[in-house]
Formats: structure tokens, sequence, C-alpha cells
């Protein structure tokens, strides 16, 4: 194994040459991976009191990578969730460090060799529909950023999109008619068109109205006619759930983020009767199985299943041998 080779060319031509050139990713996928790599090598510059831009691919060893993935747990306190998304990231530098340069091919496979660890599988949560409601009309709608904060929102539930697809979203992507629509690109370059509601739409139609004079083709612009960021999603959400709180208290002390509202319009959904086909259409899953996470959480479509399965009035029929070799098992 070479143990002269610097890592900071290899990281550039991951980054520049793989994943940008030949991988063509997103943007949040070239940030996760930088933030990974950003936190090992400051890792192990602590650890080991060398720069980066001396450090050598051969001190990236296995050992290192498992402490740096016990740091992130112990230290940083993330979660195995959290731990398995950075080693997956440091799994693709090596994946390509050993096409590279096949003398590295040991260390790769040593690194690759490292598993994930198993998560537990929760169930997702949502809102209620009194909830949503109380969230929708929190924005003070006399205010411009009242008026943009209750558009983005109602256009969040409607769609059940992604947050990084509300922020990137242009007015173009709108179309309004007899059936307006708008065309989500998600995860994998996926294009997707989403029904709005009459109501979504004559709201988008006014804030656009609304958005002529400021030459911006965001959807929801900052104050400063800039894309909005997670945070800032985020921070409109958290301060609709304030306003909520006082008329719906059921909203105190829950955890809710963006993306429990995609969860929500899924479950409504799934409530509504839709098929989950569609609603892996509507989401923009990639596989069916993603969507079956709202049947497990859904508890109301688990009851209507049982009362079809078996009638409240049925009489449970106990088994009772018919042989006596069976008479006799049954009786030890």
């Amino acid at each position: 194994m070479k143990t002269t080779t610097m890592i900071g060319p290899l990281l550039q031509g991951f980054f520049v040459e793989h994943l940008l050139a030949h991988k063509h990713v997103s943007p949040q996928t070239v940030s996760s991976y930088r933030d990974t790599f950003r936190m090992l090598l400051q890792f192990v510059r602590d650890r080991t009191h060398t720069e980066p831009s001396s450090l050598r691919v051969a001190a990236l060893d296995a050992p290192t990578i498992l402490s740096f993935l016990d740091h992130l747990e112990f230290a940083r306190h993330n979660s195995a969730r959290s731990r398995n998304v950075r080693l997956a990231a440091i799994r693709s530098f090596f994946r390509w460090v050993a096409l590279c340069d096949p003398e590295l091919a040991g260390l790769a496979t040593r690194i690759l060799a490292i598993p994930t660890k198993r998560t537990d599988r929760r169930l997702v949560q949502s809102l209620s529909r009194a909830e949503v409601d109380a969230v929708l009309a929190a924005p003070d709608r006399s205010q411009w950023r009242g008026r943009r904060d209750h558009a983005l929102l109602l256009t969040l539930y409607n769609t059940g999109a992604r947050v990084s697809e509300i922020t990137a979203l242009q007015q173009a992507q709108v179309q309004f008619g007899s059936s307006s629509v708008i065309n989500l690109k998600g995860k994998g370059r996926k294009e997707r068109s989403i029904p709005l509601w009459s109501n979504t739409a004559q709201i988008l139609k006014a804030w656009f109205h609304e958005l002529e004079g400021t030459h911006t083709s965001i959807a929801f612009p900052s104050y400063r006619g800039r894309q909005l960021s997670r945070n800032g999603v985020d921070y409109i959400l958290q301060q609709a759930i304030s306003r909520a709180s006082s008329h719906c208290p059921s909203l105190t002390g829950k955890q809710i983020s963006p993306h429990v509202v995609r969860h929500t319009t899924a479950a409504h959904l799934l409530q509504a009767g839709i098929d989950i086909s569609i609603i892996a259409l509507w989401l923009g899953h990639e596989s069916i199985e993603t969507t079956h996470i709202y049947i497990d959480a859904d508890l109301a479509t688990k009851e209507r299943a049982l009362e079809k399965l078996a009638p409240t009035d049925a009489t449970s029929l106990r088994f009772k041998p018919a042989d006596s070799v069976l008479a006799f098992l049954q009786q030890l």
C-alpha cells in the first residue's frame, strides 16, 4: 500500500471530477459530503496535529475512521442515522480512491467493510387537520411577510414538497388554468406535477401578482429578494406554530419540522382513501416501499382493515383437537 499519496489531490478529484462531472450529483449531496470531510479532517488534525494539506491517505485507515464515527456519536451526540450518512460519504470516497490508485485498494477495502449501524424505525409523525388549519391561519396576512408565509405553508401542505423543492421553486413552475398544477423537480432529478386546490391556486396567483414589482423569479423570496434557506423555512414554520398554539393547544410541545408537514400531506391523502401508488408519485418517492411508512403510522387504516377481517359481533372459535395424539399434546 502506498504511504506517500496525499489526501488533497484525491479529495479534489473526488468532488470536482467524480461527483460533479461524472455523477452530476445534487448540491445537497455535495454539501453533505463536504461537511463530512470537513469534520473528518478536523478530527484527524486535532488528534495528529497534521494539517489537511499535509495529510496522507494512509492516515485515514479503518481504526481512524471508526474513531471518527465514535466521535460523532458520543462527542457530537449524533444519531446512528447521522453516523451512517457520514459513513456513506466516506465509503463513496474510498471507492473512488480504489479506482484511481489500485495500490490503495487494500486500505479502501478495509474501510468499505465498516458496517452501518442498525437504527430503530420510528413511526412518522403527522398533524391532524385541525392542527394544519391552525398553522395555516397563523401568519398575519395584513403584512407582506405574512402573506408570503401563508402562501408558502399552504403550498408546502398541498404538494407535500421537500424543503429544497420549495426554496428553489420558481414562479414559472406554477401553471394556472382550469386545472392548476405545480411542477417540482426532486431527488434524482425526477420531475412530477402536483395538482393545486383552487384555494391554493388563488393564493399563489395573488402572491405572484404582488411580486411583479420585485423583479424576482423565485416563488417565495426573502425580504431582500433572495432564495430562502432551509433554516429560513423552518423559522417561518416555528413562528406559525408558536402563534397557532394559543388556539390549538395540541401543538404545544410537539417537534414539528417542514418534513413533518410533508408526512402530514401523505397521511391525509392515505386517510382520504388515495391509493398508495398515487401517494408515492405525489411525494416523488423512487420506490413504493418508501411510502409504506405511512400505512404503518396510520392507525385508522389498520382499524378499518381489522373491521373487515373480523366483525365485532363474531364469535372466536377455539381449536379442539380431534385426534388422541393431538389431544395428548394439547394437555402437556
